[in-house]
């Protein structure tokens, strides 16, 4: 992910957007205390949900910042080099980044928020039981009230470097990952954000491997984990944890790395594949120490530069956000989608124009089954971009404030609340309209839908021919046509 400055304009744009809010509070429009709340049109009509297309076309934003569908509003409720709500007078740190949400009490939502700062920012996480002197990354925690309200904000875990992405484990810890593999860093750590600032948090994982992390997801059905690196090249590993009870503690217990391989299928898993597939992933173990050698000495799928990834519906889906197709120029990216139970790599999206997509990074399924990804590098504006199993697109989100990147969006427990970051200058924002209600069969469907139209990648007939004789999907086929299997 990239890091953006915040420049005199931006400063004063920012200060323009609190006083309007204070001005105009008692419009209803706006909400007091300094943070912006917006309702995206006039009135509060009821959008369709996405059940079939999206909730409608973006409004302009009067105050410049987020364009947002007709009904939904949004909030800024934690912004970075202000103090933060626990009162003892620490600032909000920098470089706000991936987030997951868990139910709190008295129906509060826990953000737990990665800092991706390196080892000097103006605003670094001041732990008091740091992993590493002199990082300043790690992550805080936000207490927030049905009504959007942060009523306490800490730090969680401090020490790291580049707290980039993570991923949220099923009993309710953060795993926060280094994106980076310099001065000793480039681990993974757990964080509770019950317990902060506990041993735990500052005791990194090393069987997950030492390589400049991004994203982690879990699958709940095996425990297993899946990790995505960002770096040129990048390799798609899993984590096989020796004790997979998911339990708060049995991650440390160790567990085994393996990177993601095109090979030839051995005859005694033929079972576990397509009948007529000859070649499809294996997995290949690696020396957690030396994780990127080992894989790209073993021959192991080489992506360009992994980012977000999310589990759901039986599914991985994991992005590359710097991959491009031979035929197009500029940094466009890919979409994959993995299936665990029969080892199957799709490809599910591959951008051929900055209108459709443009640098794929944050990907989420929804409470409702829509995939949602957050852009990183639109140079008309990084969006948030909704695909329905249905086979529609829409934009959800446009940041119209300046070039960041949206990161860590997730929702509250109960649906009805979007958090993201807006990564710099700083900016948490809560949003929230007329969201369809939860939908399990819909996620289920959406991880076993076809790619929009425009959004599939193009093979030819050739590649298409091949996936018919072997019994596979063409999705599957472009896999090992893009990643050099002759075919």
């Amino acid at each position: 992910m990239k890091n953006s400055g915040m420049n005199r304009r931006d400063f004063l744009r920012v200060g323009g957007m609190s006083t309007l809010a204070l001005t105009l509070g008692s419009t209803g429009l706006f909400s007091l205390g300094g943070q912006a709340s917006i309702l995206a049109a006039e009135g509060k009509a009821n959008n369709p949900t996405s059940g079939a297309g999206g909730y409608g076309p973006l409004v302009k934003d009067p105050m410049g910042f987020l364009d947002l569908p007709q009904g939904f509003q949004y909030k800024i409720i934690s912004t970075t080099g202000q103090p933060m709500a626990n009162g003892n007078g620490d600032l909000v740190p920098g470089l706000l980044d991936g987030m997951a949400a868990y139910q709190g009490a008295k129906n509060t939502t826990i953000l737990v928020r990665n800092h991706e700062c390196g080892t000097n920012h103006q605003f670094p996480v001041n732990g008091k039981n740091p992993w590493s002197k002199g990082a300043a990354g790690g992550t805080t925690a936000l207490i927030v009230t049905p009504d959007r309200e942060v009523v306490e904000e800490y730090v969680t875990n401090s020490g790291n470097i580049r707290n980039c992405a993570g991923g949220a484990s099923t009993w309710g810890t953060w795993l926060t990952c280094e994106e980076t593999r310099e001065m000793g860093h480039g681990f993974v750590f757990e964080v509770n954000p019950l317990d902060p600032e506990n041993e735990m948090s500052r005791t990194p994982i090393r069987d997950m491997g030492y390589f400049s992390h991004e994203a982690c997801s879990v699958d709940p059905s095996t425990g297993i984990w899946y990790l995505t690196e960002d770096s040129e090249p990048s390799f798609l590993y899993r984590f096989t944890p020796h004790n997979r009870s998911q339990k708060l503690g049995s991650l440390q217990e160790g567990g085994i790395l393996e990177a993601a391989a095109l090979d030839e299928l051995p005859n005694n898993s033929a079972s576990n594949f397509t009948p007529g597939q000859t070649v499809g992933v294996v997995w290949k173990q690696v020396n957690p120490e030396r994780a990127k050698e080992d894989a790209r000495d073993l021959g192991c799928i080489r992506f360009t530069r992994l980012e977000g990834s999310w589990f759901g519906g039986g599914a991985l889906w994991f992005d590359d956000t710097s991959a491009r197709t031979t035929t197009a120029s500029g940094r466009f990216g890919r979409v994959y989608r993995y299936f665990p139970a029969t080892n199957t790599l799709e490809l599910f999206f591959e951008s051929q124009d900055t209108n459709q997509l443009h640098a794929p990074d944050n990907v989420t399924i929804t409470p409702w089954g829509d995939l949602w990804i957050a852009e990183d590098g639109n140079p008309r504006g990084d969006r948030i971009i909704g695909l329905t199993p249905e086979g529609n697109v829409y934009e959800f989100a446009q940041n119209v404030f300046n070039n960041s990147e949206f990161a860590g969006v997730c929702f509250s427990p109960d649906g009805k609340t979007m958090f993201v970051n807006m990564q710099s200058p700083g900016f948490t924002i809560a949003v929230w309209g007329p969201f369809a209600r939860r939908n399990s069969a819909r996620q289920f469907s959406m991880s076993h839908a076809a790619p929009p139209a425009g959004f599939a990648p193009q093979i030819s007939d050739k590649v298409a021919q091949y996936a018919e004789e072997k019994g596979i999907s063409p999705l599957a086929a472009a896999v090992l046509d893009r990643h050099g299997v002759t075919i």
